[in-house]
């Protein structure tokens, strides 16, 4: 599978300045090519190939006075951008067309050079180079002084150089690697994700939700008044505005990290993770949508699919609609639905449940009988095709057997066959 590898790079300012550059030109002819297309839609002309639209806003504008500053930096970088506005395109028609599911994707934008996110993309045809002091050599930019957490698994097809809202630069190597499977043990999990407790499992475990942006939230406060004393326009504005940005990518990073760390555990200690699938856009539009972006489902799940892909472990998500907080996990009985404020509550049966760990027996419970096999093969028997003995006309005398089982009712000169008289329903009084 492939996998993505993110480290932080520290170019010099004179570096910067080539990135700077790098990422203008890009924008440019990201810029034109869009514009070339909208305008060939205007007037009803088929949209141009990536060839003549490659001639037409990188070979031929480099040939002109306003587009002469393209060939300062590398081809790939410009090719990419052609690359990046084609997918985007494509991901446009297969939303409007429904091949694409989930969320609607919107038609391509301009690109802003205000934009707080800049990237570049090297293939291996711009011969980036890893050298042997630990230093990312560009074409036209330099040697990159790179802080190596981790050491790559294969040599990276692509790099992309990233620069953040916070003023910070990042070299996103894209590798190849084999699956590393684990080795197989018994336990499945069920997982029920709430905000109190940011995951409560089928084991009884419940992990405490540590909420990052509520504790930033007071530092956050007193930056975001000092950015709106600001003159708009003005430079202390811009630093203003790194300032909160930073402040962000911290809580952003230390969540990232935590639940990197909670997924990694959870799928080395079971081989197979259920969880439950949350509208979580839906719930962003609540009154609790401050808390629910603050507790990150959606990446948290993210990191144990891909996991459990990486590690040979069973992964499901459950139908949103289920009701695990409503059904009791011992006998099955639906009690009707709860207030958030009840967290425990008895079911007629005799059996007292706290709400989140029975809703977490009750998931993997359910991901338990779509998927009982968490090595995803057959698990029940597949169709075949009769034995021949059995796919035969039958005689009349088993034919007069089963008339005898039937009851034939006539009714507006039709001859109805009822129901067989071991199954009839009672009449009615």
């Amino acid at each position: 599978m492939q996998l993505r590898y993110n480290l932080r790079i520290y170019p010099e300012p004179s570096q910067q300045d080539a990135l700077a550059r790098a990422f203008g030109c890009a924008r440019v002819v990201f810029n034109d090519a869009l514009r070339a297309r909208r305008t060939a839609h205007e007037n009803g002309e088929p949209y141009p190939s990536d060839g003549e639209l490659s001639k037409r806003v990188i070979t031929h504008a480099k040939s002109t006075p306003e587009r002469a500053w393209l060939g300062e930096v590398s081809a790939v970088v410009l090719q990419q951008a052609l690359a990046d506005l084609n997918t985007a395109y494509r991901n446009f028609f297969a939303s409007v067309t429904g091949i694409r599911k989930g969320r609607k994707v919107a038609v391509p934008r301009f690109r802003s050079s205000k934009d707080s996110w800049q990237s570049i993309r090297f293939t291996r045809n711009a011969r980036f180079t890893i050298l042997g002091n630990k230093r990312l050599r560009l074409p036209k930019i330099g040697d990159l002084r790179v802080r190596w957490s981790r050491e790559l698994p294969t040599a990276p097809s692509s790099v992309t150089i990233i620069k953040d809202g916070a003023g910070r630069y990042f070299a996103s190597f894209v590798v190849r690697t084999e699956n590393e499977v684990l080795p197989r043990t018994e336990s499945k999990v069920g997982i029920d994700l709430g905000l109190t407790h940011f995951a409560v499992l089928s084991d009884s475990t419940k992990v405490a939700a540590p909420k990052f942006l509520r504790q930033a939230a007071r530092k956050l406060r007193r930056l975001q008044k000092s950015l709106s004393r600001k003159v708009k326009g003005s430079n202390n504005r811009k630093k203003a505005v790194t300032k909160v940005a930073r402040v962000h990518a911290k809580v952003a990073d230390t969540r990232r990290d935590w639940q990197h760390k909670l997924s990694t555990t959870i799928i080395r200690d079971n081989q197979a993770v259920y969880v439950e699938d949350l509208c979580v856009t839906g719930l962003g539009r609540t009154r609790l949508a401050k808390s629910v972006h603050d507790a990150g489902w959606s990446s948290f799940t993210g990191m144990l699919e891909y996991k459990a892909t990486r590690h040979g472990r069973a992964f499901a998500r459950i139908d949103r609609w289920l009701p695990t907080s409503q059904a009791c996990s011992a006998c099955g009985r639906i009690d009707g639905p709860k207030p958030l404020s009840v967290r425990s509550w008895t079911c007629p049966c005799g059996v007292t449940h706290d709400r989140d760990i029975n809703a977490a027996k009750n998931v993997l419970a359910a991901g338990q009988a779509d998927n009982s096999n968490d090595r995803g093969a057959q698990v029940r028997p597949a169709s075949v095709s009769a034995p021949r003995h059995e796919a035969v006309t039958h005689s009349d005398a088993a034919r007069s057997a089963r008339s005898v089982e039937r009851v034939s009712v006539v009714h507006g000169g039709e001859d109805v066959k009822g129901p067989s008289s071991s199954h009839a329903r009672p009449a009615a009084p």
